[in-house]
């Protein structure tokens, strides 16, 4: 697996695209990058791209982010992985840190809702887009049918751990697949000397903070608590952002309950992972401890602690989990496993369509009928994803500068 600069240069700007497009959460993002990598550009086929976000769904953080590093590696090694994952979240970092600033300093960001009202519903299009294709793709015969219907009742309806649902899929599909019998072929590269970097790229800089700083500095704080964040929350954004909030709020006292909900409220609105709503987190508990450089030099070590440990999983890991698709039992563990995650993406793009159409309890009627606009537009016109997201946010903008949204 090697990578040439013709080639990094060649993916650059579709990572980039890919990037600026992210809106949505991991569910959005993930159907975005089906339709960019599988569907328009065939870079990977269908089964690798479910290969590589089935094992992305098994680690610690963001899967969509992870997903990225995944498709890269492939593409390019770890150049490859560094320039997907790099870019996929570039744009939210910027976007979230200048809208952290206008936070603070100008105590308002209401002038955002209308450009990113009309966003949600081009999600929601983009959602149903991906889970029609693999669906259509991954649930063949009646046993993935049952798995993802029980992996989306468990979710959705009893709130069952996400960690539980899947490893219980992937033991069921174990056990029901035939056992491998021959050798497996050795990992495609070398993976002890690349963890050992990342690991020492990721915490090195927290350990430099805690000697120079001493342990009880707030910066040295920041960066244990996401340090700890990053290994022990499983998945993705989801799933730890409730642990994020009542940590944050009431054990750190670093924000007050409603601003977490401001901070929620941008990482939703703006390209990138959900989970960069860590760092606006990180912001105010420097903004709190010293002012705006302090804050912005929290928000950095934030993001690097947050997201160095995914290279550091796909890297080391990835080249055994391209070796383990030669194994018909782990094969069926996965495969097992892609009729869950089929369960799950129903289940977060329900709960974001929710949360869309029925803010605060009530229903919109504006954005209902935006969703259903961009649903005609992604399925009868075939719009894409840049498009659906331009059109929708335009038209939410109108609406909004209308006073009717």
């Amino acid at each position: 697996m090697t990578a040439t600069p013709s080639d990094l240069r060649a993916d650059l700007p579709v990572w980039a695209r890919i990037g600026l497009l992210s809106f949505g959460g991991p569910a959005g993002q993930i159907a975005l990058m089906h339709r960019e990598c599988v569907e328009t550009r065939g870079w990977i086929d269908e089964d690798r791209f479910l290969h590589a976000l089935n094992f992305c769904m098994l680690l610690p953080g963001p899967e969509a982010m992870q997903l990225a590093t995944y498709i890269g590696w492939l593409r390019g090694g770890w150049r490859g992985g560094v320039l997907a994952g790099g870019l996929f979240v570039l744009p939210g970092i910027l976007a979230i840190m200048a809208l952290s600033w206008v936070y603070v300093l100008a105590g308002d960001v209401d002038w955002i809702a209308g450009a990113f009202f009309g966003l949600k519903a081009a999600i929601i299009a983009i959602v149903a887009q991906a889970l029609w294709r693999i669906g259509r793709k991954a649930l063949k015969g009646p046993v993935a049918l049952a798995i993802a219907g029980a992996a989306f009742t468990a979710l959705f309806v009893f709130d069952l751990p996400f960690p539980l649902v899947v490893l219980a899929a992937a033991a069921l599909g174990y056990a029901r697949a035939p056992k491998h019998r021959g050798d497996l072929p050795p990992p495609e590269g070398r993976t002890g000397g690349t963890a050992l970097v990342w690991a020492a790229l990721w915490l090195v800089p927290v350990a430099a903070l805690a000697l120079t700083l001493g342990p009880q500095d707030g910066l040295t704080q920041v960066a244990v608590f996401f340090s700890q964040m990053a290994v022990l929350t499983f998945g993705g954004a989801y799933a730890v952002l409730a642990w994020v909030a009542q940590a944050a709020v009431d054990t750190q006292g670093w924000l007050a309950p409603g601003q977490m909900l401001d901070g929620l409220a941008m990482a939703e609105t703006t390209p990138g992972p959900l989970i960069m709503v860590t760092q606006f987190v990180g912001f105010m508990a420097g903004w709190q401890a010293g002012g705006l450089g302090l804050a912005t030099l929290a928000a950095l070590i934030t993001t690097w602690v947050t997201f160095a440990p995914c290279f550091l999983w796909i890297f080391a890991l990835a080249p055994h989990a391209e070796r383990l698709r030669h194994s018909p039992a782990l094969a069926g563990a996965l495969q097992a496993v892609t009729a869950a995650v089929v369960g799950v993406i129903a289940n977060l793009a329900l709960l974001f369509a929710l949360h869309a159409l029925w803010p605060e309890g009530a229903f919109d009627p504006w954005a209902a009928g935006l969703t259903a606009l961009a649903l005609i537009a992604a399925f009868l016109l075939k719009a894409g994803p840049g498009m659906l997201i331009l059109g929708a946010a335009l038209a939410g903008a109108g609406l909004r500068l209308a006073g009717l949204a």
